[in-house]
């Protein structure tokens, strides 16, 4: 028996997350999703979609690599949130770095000649391994390998200005969860 998955590895890299909400269960008040992207059809690098009150609610597109962007905006990423399919959002330039210790923090810094963006996650929980296959999961036709580090705390900061709302307890597969959590060695796959 063959232990290598049998579908096509499109991407691997990092996907951390936050979703922060004022009340649990309202609507987010900001949804950002990070990525660091080591391998996939458009090269490596980095790009930040974010939607908040410091974007005055509209998508924002940060990016040192705009061909990775786009294409992460045509399969995965457009995938998990329809709103960003539109590749007529613009891609800003920027340019990325980190620091921390997932054990305790971890914060992404992404630097363009307009902003200045600092996401923060704090209050580190249990790793999660999750493997799906493409279509496995109805609506998803992509298949994922992930660890999975939820975090009940998480910050964005834009030019100096924080965004309001905090993250909230969930429980995934039995354990416990967050709204926020740092996805790293993560790979996504499709049928061959």
């Amino acid at each position: 028996m063959s232990i290598a998955d049998p579908n096509k590895t499109i991407l691997t890299g990092e996907n951390p997350f936050i979703r922060l909400s004022a009340k649990d269960g309202d609507p987010n008040s900001t949804d950002a999703s990070f990525w660091r992207i080591y391998l996939s059809p458009a090269g490596p690098g980095h790009v930040l979609y974010m939607k908040s009150e410091l974007t005055d609610g509209k998508w924002r597109i940060w990016s040192d690599n705009i061909s990775m962007a786009r294409w992460l905006q045509t399969t995965v990423q457009g995938m998990l949130n329809a709103e960003l399919a539109n590749t007529d959002i613009p891609v800003y330039d920027a340019e990325f770095d980190k620091e921390g210790d997932p054990r305790t923090f971890w914060t992404e810094r992404i630097v363009s000649t307009t902003d200045e963006i600092n996401l923060t996650w704090y209050d580190i929980g249990e790793p999660l391994m999750l493997h799906t296959q493409p279509n496995q999961v109805p609506g998803r036709k992509y298949g994922l390998n992930t660890v999975l580090i939820p975090t009940l705390g998480a910050r964005i900061e834009r030019n100096g200005m924080l965004a309001s709302g905090k993250p909230w307890k969930r429980e995934r597969e039995g354990r416990p969860f967050s709204t926020c959590a740092l996805a790293f060695s993560e790979s996504w796959t499709e049928p061959r």
